[in-house]
């Protein structure tokens, strides 16, 4: 981690490190069994830079109220927002990597046993490398959410544990323990980025602004430091740079895309909504 003067900041008992930070905690809903927060923060001196971070804490108990799905479209491109109004979502960030030509993710992407997209072949125009694309987000049919290294599309086929699979990395933090990043300049320069993490007891959104006067974004070296430092024991990366997105019901796009044009539009999205209540 890189020297600065830290200042401790309780995030609902998850402790978030940052320098010089101004914070503001913007609770979203709150049960007697629950919890489901925003917090946005925003510094000058976060690594020698300024940030804009975004984060969504859902307990990941799976009795709770709440579920992680995916919204997808397998041709049109739609923006995050649009995703999460028509998905009934409270909350949402963008997905994994696109074909920004035709639609649809590049990589594999499993919901109900179907497989949505297959993995693009690299050589193609808007494939992905496997040092990119090296892991894998599971949602299991009992709703527990786990992201672990991929393994093949078949695999995950013939599976039936799973509600939904998608494709994305790399792999940020394995087991609390930084995985090892490939030498390029999507890791070591600096971008907008969107990813999910695990603590022992929640599931984390997170959305790092970039590109801008007031928003320098992180590379994958920053980013693994930030995430272990808010407790994160997984943490895989997705879609980032102009895609990068954070929508939250009531409260509309709460951090800040980079495309001049605004919100970009995207194949998937990651959503949070609350679960339909059993009926007798």
């Amino acid at each position: 981690m890189k020297a600065n003067r830290w200042i401790l900041f309780i995030f609902t008992g998850l402790l978030i490190l940052n320098l010089g930070c101004k914070s503001n905690k913007l609770p979203l809903q709150k049960t007697s069994d629950t919890s489901f927060e925003h917090t946005q923060i925003v510094t000058d001196s976060l690594y020698q830079s300024k940030q804009q971070i975004n984060i969504i804490k859902l307990q990941s108990n799976p009795d709770d109220n709440y579920e992680i799905d995916f919204g997808y479209s397998n041709s049109a491109l739609k923006t995050t927002s649009y995703f999460g109004k028509s998905e009934d979502a409270l909350a949402a960030i963008n997905g994994n990597f696109f074909n920004m030509d035709e639609g649809g993710s590049v990589s594999y992407l499993e919901i109900n046993d179907s497989i949505i997209n297959p993995s693009l072949d690299p050589d193609l125009k808007w494939g992905i490398t496997d040092s990119i694309i090296n892991g894998a987000i599971i949602i299991y049919k009992d709703e527990k959410v786990d992201i672990h290294p991929k393994r093949s599309g078949e695999f995950y086929y013939n599976s039936k544990k799973e509600k939904a699979v998608m494709f994305t990395g790399p792999l940020l933090i394995q087991n609390a323990k930084k995985s090892n990043l490939f030498d390029s300049k999507f890791v070591s320069d600096r971008h907008p980025r969107t990813c999910l993490c695990k603590t022992e007891e929640s599931i984390l959104f997170v959305t790092i602004d970039g590109r801008s006067a007031n928003a320098q974004g992180m590379n994958l070296y920053e980013l693994q430091d930030f995430l272990l430092n808010i407790g994160c024991l997984d943490a895989i990366n997705l879609d980032g740079g102009g895609s990068t997105t954070m929508w939250i019901h009531n409260k509309g796009i709460v951090n800040h895309p980079s495309d001049k044009s605004g919100e970009r539009p995207v194949a998937n999205i990651l959503l949070i909504r609350k679960k339909e209540e059993n009926t007798p």
